[in-house]
């Protein structure tokens, strides 16, 4: 490990010279821990082709903080041996570069490659807030029959160092429920959400069987709580949402023993050291800042099917932020302006899948009450701080189309407003599966009768679409129209180049 060396350090990313092996390494930016990586997992073939070479690319999240000076240094985490420590520069900037976000908090890049205030930068007085809700939310599981415990992260730094690790950014409870079946797991979890809602806690479903808990600390700073649920499937092995799924002993979980973290004594399995094994591998012991769960394709479908099927393609709208790119102000389309043209003043205007919010931000600036919709909500918060400032109407709600009780609940609580409404839905059916597509068709019957309509557009025929677009076909839109009670008012189809899809663009009421 002593001859590795960093030989090149540029606005693209780092090279190294003599990795021998694969080991953990920080990059720090003055004396702050940032980011951390592995040599040889998360490293290419330099383009030199000398032995031993490896290139890494800075993550995407990071570019944008790259201008100006820093003192710049790569370390060995486990060893804390330096690798290289030098005094550089990115861009014209004149000032030091400082990973902060916008309320001022330093921040670093967590496993998930997302930056977050880490709870190495905060003081005992500022995390005792989320302590609290850990306990208090255990307290009301327990009401519920629900023993919780601290998992994952949370768990790995209780039993290792008694205390929050210090490149983790969120908190984990877990519980395993003594239902065997997952349907029974996700009523369950339904339950534990609304009793938790009905103390005042704010929540965000992930799936069928995990939710997040906000909490928010002394400084106003928002921390994410989250609670896995797990079971027993009846023949000796755990699943507990959303990587674990192995044999394991009933005694190894129950009767519950104790943990403390940061002072404070928590619940924990009978014996905490086996789940760590289950979750973070034989080595759980060594500390891993880069680390990244390596579930088995066979336990990602189980876990899939039964908890996360509800939210098809959403990890990876997530995680790709490429349809977040662009700025909110773009034009608006055609067919946004085309429902501006073809609808009343006054008039409500739904946009499902708003994407970064353009569209919706262009209607309301035209005097439409607008509601933005998607299912990953957080897309649409810069065009929700624009209206904001200039007073017009946007509002951003999360709808599931693939989720039955999702549609039911959004369209049932819209269906009881005043006023007429009209609904945008550009991109939609061609992103989704057949259930969503009956979810929006759904959702339209239940929002629009009495005169309201529709304006959809999507990819069909044959040949290839835009990204995480697929085709569908025409006549089967139409179809489905009628089936939930709608007339088409218009169809227009405008071919496409050859080896590439077309466009239709569908007009309905109902």
């Amino acid at each position: 490990m002593t001859d590795l060396a960093v030989t090149t350090v540029d606005t693209t990313g780092l090279v190294l010279a003599g990795v021998a092996e694969d080991r953990a390494l920080d990059v720090l930016f003055d004396d702050r821990r940032i980011w951390s990586f592995w040599s040889v997992r998360d490293t290419e073939e330099a383009p030199s082709g000398v032995p031993g070479e490896r290139r890494v690319a800075w993550p995407e999240r990071m570019v944008r903080f790259l201008d100006g000076p820093t003192r710049l240094r790569v370390r060995d985490h486990v060893a804390g041996t330096v690798v290289h420590d030098v005094e550089t520069t990115f861009g014209t900037g004149a000032e030091r570069i400082a990973f902060v976000n916008k309320s001022g908090l330093p921040i670093a890049l967590d496993k998930s490659g997302r930056f977050h205030p880490e709870f190495s930068v905060r003081s005992g007085d500022q995390l005792e807030p989320l302590l609290d809700a850990m306990h208090l939310v255990i307290a009301i599981l327990e009401e519920e029959g629900i023993d919780a415990f601290p998992a994952y992260g949370t768990l790995l730094g209780a039993v290792r160092e008694q205390d929050f690790l210090g490149h983790d950014s969120d908190a984990d409870l877990g519980y395993v429920s003594r239902h065997t079946s997952p349907v029974d797991v996700v009523r369950e979890s339904f339950r534990l959400q609304r009793a938790l809602a009905h103390r005042g806690m704010a929540t965000f479903r992930y799936s069928g069987g995990a939710f997040r808990i906000d909490v928010e600390e002394s400084d106003g700073s928002v921390r994410g709580l989250d609670l896995f649920g797990g079971f027993f499937d009846g023949d000796g092995k755990l699943y507990l949402m959303g990587e674990v799924g192995v044999e394991f002993r009933e005694d190894w979980i129950f009767p519950l023993s104790t943990v403390t973290l940061a002072g404070h004594e928590f619940p924990a399995p009978a014996v905490p050291e086996r789940l760590l094994e289950a979750m973070y591998g034989p080595h759980w012991r060594v500390p891993d800042p880069a680390f990244k769960f390596e579930t088995s394709a066979e336990v990602k479908q189980r876990l899939d099917n039964w908890f996360r099927g509800l939210s098809p393609y959403r990890r990876d709208w997530q995680t790709n932020r490429d349809h977040r790119k662009g700025d909110v102000n773009a034009p608006a389309s055609q067919l946004a302006l085309r429902l501006a043209a073809d609808t009343a003043p006054g008039t409500h205007v739904l946009d499902v899948g708003a994407g970064r919010g353009s569209d919706a931000l262009h209607l309301a600036r035209q005097g439409f009450r607008t509601t933005a919709y998607d299912y990953v909500p957080l897309t649409l918060k810069k065009a929700a701080r624009v209206a904001g400032r200039e007073g017009a109407s946007l509002d951003v709600r999360m709808i599931s189309l693939t989720q039955l009780r999702s549609v039911l609940g959004e369209g049932a609580r819209v269906a009881r407003q005043d006023g007429p409404r009209a609904m945008l839905a550009r991109h939609v059916l061609d992103a989704t599966t057949e259930r969503g597509r009956e979810g929006l068709l759904r959702f339209a019957a239940m929002t629009l009768r009495g005169g309201g309509r529709l304006h959809a557009e999507f990819a069909t025929g044959e040949g290839e679409a835009g990204e995480g677009l697929y085709p569908v076909s025409l006549d089967g839109v139409l179809a489905s129209i009628g089936r939930f009670g709608g007339t088409v008012v218009s169809a227009d189809v405008e071919p496409g180049a050859p080896g590439r899809s077309g466009r239709a663009v569908v007009v309905a009421e109902w």
